[in-house]
């Protein structure tokens, strides 16, 4: 049984920067295969055109498909399933599928859909990142042209959630697993601060809450959180539930260190050790330092003493996964762990905290 291809559903308001955040991960892809589900409506298809036009050797014509139906939400089971299907069942499939949904669409359902069978064998929700737009939510709106998303609403003729805008930005928040605070440039020094905390603080529990400009996020840092978001859904629960559900009549199964340019928000560094001791230990003094830290991403090798194999770690927040992958042979018996967070993160801090 091969691996499950990880999805991520990317949400936030018109204007909010998906589009660019998209953008600028396909130039920084490295030679990962991306394909693109983008969810717009109408005379607003242009999105597409833009991303298609990229002329990224990583993204090619049959990589982007465009679900100009209406909002992706309310024609899950006639536009987005088919089209999820068609990826997986490519002769050479992605490695990673990204959804840009429309400004209006509700993530939850989307989420849900990933549990249809024939569907929750192939692909996971690598985890929700909702986009928002950090100048017009520091002034108290939802996007910086409302007048706008309302156009939006009133082209989609399936749309068939008349949600208003303050729940359906709770619903982005409920549902995400990253936050990303975009245009941070626009804002006065402590308020990008602010407005991460008051975020924070209204997401749930663990959720990552980044800021950024221009959308330059690292693609370590966007892909691969390998979140599993179908199966807690129960978590992510909807402010509103006047939605009405497409499921009711189908049977759902139970069921390296990177070299970034622009990205000046962002840093990385590498911890060297000896051996450690104790591997349980450990993975339970990374993930203190990472909470203490507020450290993005961690991953490495550790030595443990008495063990021929490398003991891998992989930390998204303070989830920390660790297993033992191959063994050292003649290579030096180190522990190299390369730290990902945003700028101003305490090197030496970090550093004594993970010696200690």
């Amino acid at each position: 049984m091969s691996a499950k291809i990880p999805a991520t559903v990317v949400t936030g308001f018109l204007g909010a920067g998906k589009t660019t955040l998209i953008r600028h991960m396909l130039e920084n892809a490295k030679g990962k295969r991306i394909a693109l589900i983008i969810n717009e409506f109408g005379d607003l298809g242009v999105d597409g055109d833009i991303l298609k036009g990229c002329g990224i050797e990583t993204c090619t014509e049959e990589d982007v498909v465009e679900l100009s139906n209406g909002c992706i939400c309310c024609t899950v089971a006639d536009d987005f399933i088919p089209t999820m299907e068609m990826l997986l069942g490519r002769d050479n499939p992605p490695d990673h599928i990204v959804i840009e949904t429309s400004g209006l669409a509700l993530p939850q359902p989307l989420v849900r859909a990933f549990n249809w069978p024939g569907i929750s064998t192939k692909v996971t929700v690598d985890s929700v990142v909702t986009v928002v737009d950090g100048k017009a939510v520091s002034a108290g709106q939802f996007a910086h042209n409302v007048a706008a998303v309302d156009a939006q609403r009133k082209l989609d003729d399936n749309l068939d959630h008349e949600t208003p805008l303050a729940e359906l930005f709770e619903d982005q928040i409920a549902c995400a697993d990253m936050i990303v605070v975009n245009k941070t440039d626009l804002l006065a020094e402590g308020e990008a601060d602010h407005l991460r905390a008051v975020l924070k603080a209204e997401a749930r529990k663990g959720v990552q809450v980044v800021t950024s400009t221009m959308g330059a996020l690292p693609v370590s840092v966007l892909l691969g959180q390998r979140i599993g978001a179908e199966n807690d859904l129960d978590a992510r629960h909807e402010v509103h539930h006047h939605h009405h559900d497409h499921d009711d009549d189908h049977h759902h199964d139970d069921h390296d260190h990177e070299h970034s340019h622009g990205h000046d928000e962002f840093e990385s560094f590498v911890v060297e050790l000896g051996e450690i001791e104790d591997a349980n230990a450990f993975a339970e003094k990374v993930a203190d330092v990472i909470r203490a830290h507020d450290i993005l991403r961690l991953k490495g090798f550790a030595a443990i003493q008495g063990k021929p194999m490398r003991l891998t770690l992989q930390a998204v927040g303070p989830r920390v996964d660790t297993y033992f992958d191959r063994p050292f042979g003649t290579a030096p018996r180190l522990t190299r762990l390369v730290v990902i967070g945003q700028a101003g993160l305490k090197h030496a801090e970090i550093d004594a905290a993970l010696r200690a």
